[in-house]
């Protein structure tokens, strides 16, 4: 895998594997940005607990980020104002808005190149789509605008404007957060159980587990597998190119979105369903040359999120027959303040508190949305397509990735190389067969 410009100037602190079975109240398995800051509420809260990473911290979502601070979510609350009603739609905004300000204190005191800067969802051909996210945004009381875009290399229909947002470096800030934490690297979950788990021939037992693997895989429990589908981004770095002031996405999953970093842009975009073809870096690159000729790239890397039925996040108890097993999962492309959201409720939850955000966010609501029909489609047709290579966590055929040379589940995004080995989950295992 390509290297992002936040893993090659930053080195994180290591962490000896699981020698010896251990108990605690609390375990948290999955060593990403999410299951860190539980760890790290836990901690603040005097909570007895582990962290177990397979391999190392911030290894897999979190190092490939582009790292934006926002309660801005693309045009996610008009269409919560209409799906969820005024309630739920202003208690997303206002927890994704602490999650704001929680990072802000955090950072106060760390060194991870933190600023303040507008986040821009802009339109390239309707007007009427950004006005109503603009009208919604203020329905829930917060001071959204309709702005122009032009700083941005090319024509809109307009934009909604949050003001005062952030951005910063996801792996420096994880240096000053995961230094003090009680973590265990190498430590690869064999099998899981009530109340426990094995880990390197070690039992590690706990009170309460929180499961904070990207994909939740444990498929026995709270139909995952139907709730999730991946999304693959590709991002590149370039220099000799204008500064921009703000943070812009697409409101369209197929755009582009723009930050600066120092003297670089991160250009993303080529977006597509995990196990589908896109130009990829390529098609970023030619891009950008139309943009801006002199513009010369300095990196390129490929991110994966899960994306969840409806645009808000799956937080809290994972399923509704395993009262001491919580998960968080589905963050649609907005993991930074989805993992601090996370965090907070989760942290609460395991300590028997009451969390006001918690109901938002349950993944027990009804699953019965759109999303979820297209989902079991790619599931069927992959299911029955007839192929040696099949994936080991439900057996769909896997596509051949051209660009990152991978083998890719258009089912649930699990991802392996070119010798079969794991990139990305749910599958938990390599593929059976080490040549393609």
């Amino acid at each position: 895998m390509k290297q992002s410009i936040w893993q090659k100037d930053v080195v994180l602190p290591q962490f000896k594997s699981i020698q010896e079975d251990k108990k605690t109240d609390v375990l948290i398995i999955g060593g990403g940005l999410c299951g860190l800051l539980c760890a790290y509420y836990l901690e603040q809260a005097g909570v007895p607990y582990i962290l177990l990473e397979g391999s190392r911290i911030a290894a897999g979502t979190t190092g490939y980020t582009t790292a934006k601070i926002t309660s801005q979510h693309g045009l996610i609350y008009a269409k919560t104002l209409q799906a969820y009603g005024t309630e739920k739609a202003q208690m997303y905004l206002k927890s994704n808005e602490l999650a704001l300000s929680e990072y802000e204190k955090l950072c106060s005191n760390a060194d991870c190149d933190f600023e303040k800067k507008n986040a821009y969802t802009y339109s390239v051909d309707d007007r009427r789509k950004i006005e109503e996210e603009v009208r919604a945004v203020n329905r829930l009381g917060f001071g959204a605008t309709f702005e122009e875009t032009y700083e941005l290399p090319f024509r809109t229909a307009g934009a909604v404007c949050f003001r005062n947002q952030a951005q910063f470096h996801p792996l420096k800030f994880i240096t000053m957060l995961a230094k003090n934490l009680n973590i265990f690297e190498e430590s690869f979950v064999d099998e899981i159980a009530p109340h426990g788990v094995w880990v390197n021939g070690h039992r590690v037992q706990a009170e309460k587990i929180i499961v904070t693997t990207h994909f939740p895989f444990i498929n026995k429990h709270g139909s995952y597998f139907l709730k999730l589908y991946q999304h693959r981004s590709y991002v590149s770095a370039f220099d000799n190119v204008p500064t921009f002031s703000g943070m812009y996405v697409d409101e369209n999953k197929k755009g582009l979105s723009f930050r600066t970093y120092k003297n670089l842009l991160l250009l993303g975009g080529s977006g597509h369903r995990t196990g589908k073809q896109s130009g990829a870096w390529g098609a970023l690159s030619n891009q950008m040359r139309a943009f801006y000729p002199e513009a010369v790239l300095r990196g390129e890397w490929a991110a994966q999120d899960c994306m969840s039925l409806d645009g808000i996040p799956y937080i809290g108890q994972y399923a509704k027959n395993t009262p001491d097993l919580y998960v968080a999962s589905g963050f649609n492309k907005w993991g930074m303040t989805s993992s601090m959201v996370a965090a907070m409720i989760l942290s609460d939850m395991v300590q028997g508190k009451k969390n006001e955000f918690a109901e938002v966010y349950s993944p027990q609501i009804s699953i019965l949305k759109p999303q979820l029909v297209i989902n079991g489609l790619e599931s069927t047709v992959n299911l029955l397509t007839p192929t040696k290579k099949r994936c080991p966590h439900l057996g769909c055929a896997l596509k051949w990735n051209r660009a990152e040379h991978s083998w890719d589940c258009p089912c649930h995004g699990s991802r392996f190389d070119e010798d079969g080995s794991l990139l990305n989950n749910p599958a938990t295992g390599d593929l059976d067969s080490k040549k393609p």
